[in-house]
C-alpha cells in the first residue's frame, strides 16, 4: 500500500483521532458553540470545504466520488446532495459512526457508503473524482504525493486535496513538537514548501496524465490550508 514510513505515520493518525482527538473533532464538526480559536478553525474548514467543491461539477449525478479522509462525513453530504454516489472513507472508526449518525434526513443513505480504512486501497474501486480534504496534511511531501498517485490510478476525471502551506510559524511549531516524547505527541501537521510539492507531483511517474488546476490558499485564524486541484489529460 505505501512505505513503512507511511504505514507508522497512519497507525499514529488513526489512534490519535479514534482515541485521543475524537470529542473535540465531535465538537469543532458540529454546531456547538466552541471557544475563539476552534472558531476560526471551523470556519476556515467552511471555507475549504466550500473551495474543493467548487472545483467539482454542480451536478454530479451517476457520478462515483471518493471522499477520502472524510472525518464526519460533511463535504461527502454536500456532493451527494449534488447527486454523486460517494465512497466516504476515514481510519478513524469513532469518527465514520458520528458520520452516519449525523447523516441529514434528506440523504438517501444508499448514496453514501461509510468505510473504515485507508484512503488509497485499490479495493475501493473507480471514481469520477476524489477529494481529499486535510487529509493528507499530516504526511510528508514524498508520502503525501506518493498517496496522491495511488489514488490517481482509480481517478478518472480530477483530483482535489489540500496540504499545509510552509510558513514560518508552522515551520517553527513543527520543529517544537518533535521536542516533545513520542509518546505524548499529537500527529501534527506537517508543513510543506509549495514549491517542493508542485516539482513532487510534476516529476511523479504515475502522475504524467495529470496537469495542475486550481490552487486557493484559505487562512481563518489558526487554520492555514491550500487547496490543489489536478485535472486528466
Amino acid at each position: 500500500m505505501g512505505t513503512a514510513r507511511y504505514e507508522q505515520r497512519r497507525s499514529e493518525i488513526e489512534t490519535y483521532f479514534d482515541r485521543t482527538a475524537a470529542a473535540a473533532w465531535s465538537a469543532l464538526t458540529s454546531t456547538d458553540p466552541v471557544g475563539r480559536i476552534r472558531q476560526t478553525v471551523r470556519a476556515g474548514r467552511d471555507r475549504m470545504r466550500q473551495t474543493l467543491l467548487d472545483c467539482l461539477p454542480a451536478d454530479l449525478s451517476g457520478m462515483r466520488l471518493l471522499d477520502a479522509g472524510c472525518g464526519t462525513g460533511a463535504l461527502a453530504v454536500e456532493a451527494a446532495r449534488r447527486g454523486a454516489n460517494v465512497v466516504a472513507i476515514d481510519l478513524s472508526p469513532t469518527l465514520v459512526e458520528l458520520a452516519r449518525e449525523r447523516l441529514p434526513s434528506d440523504i438517501d443513505g444508499a448514496t453514501i457508503e461509510f468505510r473504515v480504512g485507508d484512503m488509497s486501497a485499490p479495493d475501493l474501486g473507480r471514481f469520477d473524482y476524489a477529494v481529499a480534504m486535510d487529509s493528507l496534511i499530516h504526511y510528508d511531501t514524498t508520502d503525501a504525493v506518493s498517496a496522491v498517485a495511488r489514488i490517481a490510478e482509480r481517478v478518472d476525471r480530477g483530483i482535489v486535496f489540500t496540504f499545509a502551506p510552509w510558513n514560518p510559524l508552522l515551520g517553527v511549531m513543527h520543529a517544537a513538537g518533535r521536542a516533545f516524547p513520542r509518546a505524548n505527541r499529537a500527529p501534527s501537521i506537517v508543513p510543506v514548501a509549495e514549491r517542493a510539492l508542485w516539482k513532487a507531483l510534476d516529476e511523479h511517474p504515475d502522475l504524467r496524465d495529470w496537469s495542475r488546476g486550481r490552487s486557493e490558499r484559505i487562512k481563518s485564524g489558526f487554520y492555514t490550508s491550500q487547496a490543489c486541484e489536478l485535472r486528466h489529460r
